[in-house]
């Protein structure tokens, strides 16, 4: 079969980048790539249709185009999804792989093509509702009187009159989700503050319609916990590795 694999442009994909967000039905943690255009992408077409497409770009360094971390066919290719893949390798001239295992397409030609395979980060997604509470603790959206430093955040935890936790939802990943990020001022950690202000930004992101999703690095044991223990639950993993020769 005469395939062809070219550069594009991201509106060309657009209709096949849809098909691939709406199947997968995650949170896609690298769609910020294709807003900020930090991304090479090639269109794979056969008898001069349009059957998947492929994206490219920098994992260590943004002006890098050296890491596959989109790779999607439609359903009547997929029997030869390997030697697309390789075919798309070889045109884009990468070396890495990054991929989420609940990405199961690219997942299994991460499998098949890398080797020196690492875990990078957990990836997240809402379980169940909590009903966690600390005592005197408040959650409201940050005043613009608030003394914040260079926290960006948009919602804070208050205790009696002292801000104790900050964080907010990131919304430049695919709809509906929203990334939620946090951080526990030093000495009010090991209190259940993480948990908490966890909990009222997934209340937060259910207000605005969007489905709350997090994620944290591979060895942040503590991030990890306090994600589960607000209803979160572990949906995959981010992988790295070096694509075999």
């Amino acid at each position: 079969m005469a395939l062809h694999i070219t550069r594009t442009t991201a509106d060309v994909i657009e209709p096949l980048r849809v098909l691939f967000l709406n199947e997968g039905g995650f949170q896609f943690i690298c769609n910020k790539c294709h807003t900020y255009g930090w991304a090479d992408l090639y269109l794979f077409t056969a008898k001069g249709a349009a059957v998947g497409y492929g994206a490219v770009w920098g994992s260590e360094k943004r002006t890098d185009r050296d890491t596959i971390f989109e790779f999607y066919l439609i359903p009547p290719y997929r029997e030869i999804a390997g030697d697309v893949f390789n075919a798309f390798r070889r045109v884009s001239n990468a070396t890495l792989v990054e991929c989420q295992t609940n990405d199961w397409l690219l997942t299994s030609m991460f499998y098949e093509s890398t080797h020196d395979i690492r875990a990078e980060a957990v990836l997240f997604e809402d379980g169940h509702r909590t009903l966690l509470m600390v005592p005197g603790v408040s959650f409201r959206t940050r005043a613009a009187t608030d003394d914040m430093g260079d926290d960006d955040s948009t919602h804070v935890l208050e205790q009696e009159g002292v801000i104790v936790a900050s964080g907010g939802l990131m919304l430049n990943y695919n709809m509906p989700y929203a990334d939620i990020y946090t951080q526990v001022r030093e000495p009010f950690r090991r209190q259940g503050l993480g948990a908490l202000i966890v909990q009222e930004l997934k209340n937060e992101a259910y207000s605005l319609n969007r489905m709350p999703a997090a994620r944290c690095n591979i060895d942040n044991r503590a991030s990890r916990a306090t994600l589960l223990k607000a209803g979160f639950k572990i949906c995959g993993y981010r992988l790295k590795g070096t694509l075999k020769p």
